[in-house]
């Protein structure tokens, strides 16, 4: 072949194994003037073209490395000119058998629940081979070499040839017998071998129901008082299941003769004995006896086919004595509302107690600080014996005091509170007392001062909204009051022509309520005085000294 033939046929495929170094895998010809060739391309370094046009690779090629080199041969004249080509050249590398099939672990974990039917898949076991795909260098098989433990017997499990599943096999497997089996797989090519481990784990199902060490545990006598989370009883019952797991603890639950239920069951996690505590008082009156009726479950639901019988099932019989009680109040906290203005006698609420023995009751107050109510020992019914005062104190808390009659004149305590509703019946006055006010005489010009109003009845969010008037018409000539806003006003002068002395000015102040109360306030302490500054000498320093004519007196109401 020459290089000119080729170069016609655009493409030369050459198929290759070349394992061994310097294997000749083709020669080119030329024509002069082409004395050399040049190759390129994919070459790795392991293709080389000799002056005589033989191409031949210098170490053994790997399919898995590339499979196709893409290669360029060009004839050069002795210049090193191109004077025919490149033609291409295509080199596919040809498979060998040459990698060993792997998994992709060394070793696998799988489980499969007792009593599971044979043919059941446990899990499908993959290995890889990087030969060519779809050829006998790649084709895979999968076998059992050993299984461990042989018990019952041999041949427990299979795994498919070529598809690598495990499947139990032969018979149902107890966990039991044996909980555990390892077995070694081999998966090989038509010339290696490799194995890999599995662990297979035999777990446990709940085919086992619980059943009581016996199904009545007799008569049980409490008294009614006995205390909340006291143990009364120690139940047991078992289960053949696989201990510690789902399938065989035990929960205790009571299926009959506890409806309000005043009982529980504890389970020990690692005795599943249950333990009966009380949850809830008991009582005489609602529940003298009752027949309990327990039954054992596991958490873990049964397998198909299984069910609960008598044998999860036990009783017993609670009998529970009388004990004198204390009257029981229907309310921890009774609460009512009433103006407070209501009159004299009214009713302002009522309390509620009963006796669980059935012995009448006598209620009475404790703590009326300031002796505004009275009860009705029979009816509990609560009146008011005197004026009441929101500002004084609301709520009014006091407490009842329910004592049976006859037996042990047992007594309980509830707390009654009684909200009152204001009425507006607290006249406007000064908010404080105002001290060191006073004009200086003589007046340069008009002066004034502000004052603060309040009153002791409850004001929504945005507070009173007092009205202020002069409270004598004699008083306009020389003063005027003006509003500043809900609770301030000025007082100011209406002229400088004032004597020294102190001047009783009255301010009437009205808070515009239902019904509208007004109150008249006096700022007695408004005093003009004359202000002297006394300026001597005293070992070469300037001594200041001030005097007021009279006393500041404060502003009053």
């Amino acid at each position: 072949d020459v290089l000119q033939g080729h170069q016609r046929e655009m493409t030369q495929t050459l198929h290759t194994r070349c394992q061994e170094p310097s294997q000749i895998i083709f020669q080119f010809k030329a024509n002069p003037p082409a004395v050399t060739f040049e190759l390129t391309g994919e070459t790795d370094n392991i293709f080389m073209i000799e002056r005589e046009g033989l191409l031949y690779c210098t170490r053994a090629l790997d399919r898995e490395t590339r499979s196709t080199h893409n290669l360029q041969v060009a004839a050069l004249d002795a210049n090193g000119i191109i004077v025919e080509g490149p033609v291409p050249i295509t080199i596919e590398v040809k498979d060998i058998n040459d990698n060993r099939p792997m998994f992709l672990q060394s070793k696998y974990e799988g489980s499969v629940r007792q009593n599971s039917r044979p043919g059941n898949s446990i899990g499908t076991l993959t290995a890889h081979d990087r030969d060519e795909e779809n050829t006998a260098n790649s084709f895979l098989n999968y076998r059992i070499v050993e299984q461990t433990p042989k018990l019952p017997m041999d041949g427990l499990f299979l795994i498919q040839t070529y598809a690598g599943m495990l499947q139990l096999a032969k018979q149902s497997l107890k966990k039991q017998d044996t909980p555990q089996y390892n077995l070694t797989i081999e998966v090989s090519d038509k010339d290696f071998k490799t194995l890999c481990f599995v662990q297979i784990n035999v777990i446990d199902i709940n085919d086992q129901i619980p059943i009581f060490e016996k199904s009545d545990y007799g008569n049980l006598t409490l008294a009614e008082d006995t205390n909340v989370g006291s143990t009364i009883l120690t139940i047991q019952a078992t289960d053949a299941d696989e201990p510690f797991t789902g399938s065989s603890k035990i929960l205790y639950h009571i299926k009959k003769g506890d409806s309000e239920g005043r009982l529980g069951v504890d389970t020990d996690p690692h005795t599943n004995t249950g333990y009966v505590i009380i949850k809830k008082p008991l009582d005489f009156e609602t529940a003298a006896v009752s027949n309990i009726v327990f039954k054992a479950e596991n958490p873990e639901p049964l397998v198909f086919g299984v069910t609960y019988n008598a044998s999860s099932f036990a009783k017993f019989t609670l009998i529970v004595t009388d004990v004198n009680e204390a009257p029981q109040f229907s309310q921890h906290v009774f609460q009512a509302k009433v103006s407070e203005d209501v009159a004299i006698g009214t009713k302002v609420g009522n309390v509620t107690a009963k006796d669980p023995e059935g012995l009448d009751i006598s209620y009475s107050l404790r703590g009326d600080t300031r002796g505004w109510l009275k009860i009705d020992h029979v009816t509990g019914e609560i009146f008011s014996v005197a004026p009441l005062d929101r500002e004084a104190g609301s709520p009014y808390r006091v407490q009842v005091v329910a004592t049976e009659v006859g037996g042990s004149s047992l007594s309980s305590v509830s707390e009654f509170h009684l909200i009152l509703m204001d009425v507006n019946d607290n006249p406007p006055r000064l908010a404080k007392d105002y001290t060191g006010l006073f004009f200086c005489h003589p007046l340069s010009a008009p002066g004034s001062l502000i004052f603060e109003a309040t009153d002791d009845d409850q004001h929504l969010f945005r507070g009173p909204h007092f009205t202020f008037s002069l409270g004598s018409g004699s008083l306009q000539n020389d003063w005027e009051v003006s509003k500043i806003n809900g609770t301030h006003a000025r007082l100011s002068t209406r002229h400088t022509d004032f004597e020294e002395r102190e001047y009783v000015v009255l301010i009437r102040i009205n808070d515009g309520g239902r019904p509208p109360l007004e109150g008249i306030v006096s700022l007695p302490g408004i005093i003009l005085a004359v202000v002297f500054i006394r300026i001597k000498k005293d070992k070469g320093k300037d001594n200041v000294e001030s005097a007021q004519a009279s006393e500041v007196k404060p502003l009053r109401s």
